[in-house]
């Protein structure tokens, strides 16, 4: 299985990251991915970038090497009503915006306030993306969380990082959500979460874990950019997105 979008990258803007845009794009270009999402960690996270940083996407162009850029965001869910730490007047200039749990903004609690704000935040509307779900420092009610995402049309990532670098423990729980979802004919996505240029569309993780899954290849929406951009583009995003279609001829 060949992977076309990498939906979760970072650059140097969010503080902890190690190349630059054009370093992860280039990159992406050598690894065959039609479209790279630019999802640098919201304002709440220490070192993030100021909002006006999102709002100003509009200046990266659409196409850059022959990929495409998705203007993102990796928004941290800050409390247990599911909200984000940006505001619609950011959020509607941006392509995709995914959402997470993380430590510095939020202390863990327990899995029912955890699976409350998750599914609060799917039901807002406001996201695309729910990442790094299987972060066990955040148990989640996984059959629920599956169910929600399905019914508000949220993808669940699978994070190549939480197998190598990041968030030890995930495999289990990646597993059953993974699971979860299938059963519910929700969709999948891999975002690579590299911090630096050398992992940007590396999936070697994920494909082995779907593989050992048996998780159907055709809910894995980002397996083809066609599709992952149908997806955005069902969803009330900024009208030059169309402008990415040109990489889909036919």
């Amino acid at each position: 299985m060949h992977i076309e979008v990498d939906s979760h990258t970072h650059t140097v803007a969010s503080g902890h990251a190690y190349s630059t845009l054009a370093e992860n794009v280039q990159a992406a270009a050598a690894r065959g991915i039609k479209l790279l999402a630019i999802t640098d960690h919201g304002p709440a996270m220490p070192g993030a970038p100021h909002f006006w940083f999102f709002k100003n996407m509009r200046v990266i162009p659409r196409i850059m090497h022959g990929v495409g850029i998705l203007r993102g965001i990796e928004a941290n869910i800050v409390n247990f009503k599911g909200e984000l730490d940006i505001d619609h007047d950011t959020r509607r200039h941006l392509d995709i915006v995914l959402a997470s749990l993380h430590e510095p903004i939020i202390t863990p609690a327990t899995k029912t306030l955890h699976t409350d704000g998750v599914i609060q935040a799917m039901a807002s509307g406001h996201i695309d993306v729910f990442a790094h779900g299987g972060n066990p420092a955040f148990p989640i009610d996984i059959e629920e969380v599956a169910k929600a995402a399905a019914r508000y049309k949220v993808l669940v990532e699978i994070n190549n990082s939480s197998f190598t670098t990041s968030r030890p423990g995930s495999e289990k729980n990646c597993a059953a959500l993974a699971e979860a979802v299938g059963r519910h004919n929700g969709l999948l996505t891999f975002g690579s979460d590299a911090h630096i240029a050398d992992k940007v569309g590396v999936f070697a993780e994920c494909l082995a874990f779907i593989k050992n899954l048996g998780f159907p290849e055709k809910q894995v929406i980002n397996g083809s950019g066609r599709s992952f951009l149908h997806f955005l583009q069902t969803k009330n995003k900024p009208a030059d997105l169309s402008e990415l279609e040109s990489l889909f001829p036919g």
